[in-house]
């Protein structure tokens, strides 16, 4: 299958296939926080952060937010994209990548 130039992100997709990983991603992402149910708490790498608490992702949404800054997102798309400083296209095929899902529409 040849490839158009301009190939659209599949966010979407990538997006709903990543909630079938979303305790790997998070542990691979952010080691050392824990899972409370659907809730993974964590210190936020891109603050100091003194403790866990206030940094919280819902692995089987994929929800987050850090509730002591009002940073939050509704994907682990933006979820990489926050945390690695990446635009969401970016963020998109890192993560497809990461999951074994094709980026591409």
């Amino acid at each position: 299958m040849r490839r158009r130039h301009n190939p659209r992100i599949a966010f979407q997709r990538i997006a709903r296939a990543a909630l079938l990983h979303g305790d790997t991603i998070c542990r691979q992402w952010l080691p050392g926080g824990r899972l409370c149910g659907c809730e993974y708490t964590v210190k936020n790498p891109r603050r100091i952060d003194r403790r866990a608490g206030s940094f919280k992702i819902n692995i089987a949404s994929g929800l987050w937010c850090d509730f002591a800054t009002g940073e939050g997102g509704r994907d682990f798309i933006s979820l990489g994209a926050y945390l690695f400083s990446l635009s969401q296209k970016q963020a998109a095929c890192n993560l497809a990548d990461m999951i074994g899902v094709d980026a591409y529409e």
